[in-house]
């Protein structure tokens, strides 16, 4: 089963921005469109945590790249 079109049309990040997410069927995951945080879709329900997102300026960090400045 698929996310409804409806509920991806209101979805957004849960960062301060609320970006747009752009959802992969295939792979089962929501990308912001802003920040490029990863949430996963489990049994099709959005799991929007940014504590379980992959990626986004945290992961960066990480790798010893910049996060963006306020």
């Amino acid at each position: 089963m698929a996310l409804d079109p409806q509920l991806l049309e209101i979805l957004a990040c849960p960062d301060t921005h609320h970006a747009p997410l752009d959802y992969d069927a295939q792979a089962q995951t929501l990308t912001c469109t802003e920040c490029g945080r990863i949430f996963e879709v489990r049994d099709d329900v959005p799991v929007l945590l940014l504590d379980e997102a992959r990626g986004g300026p945290a992961a960066e960090d990480a790798r010893g790249g910049t996060a963006p400045q306020p």
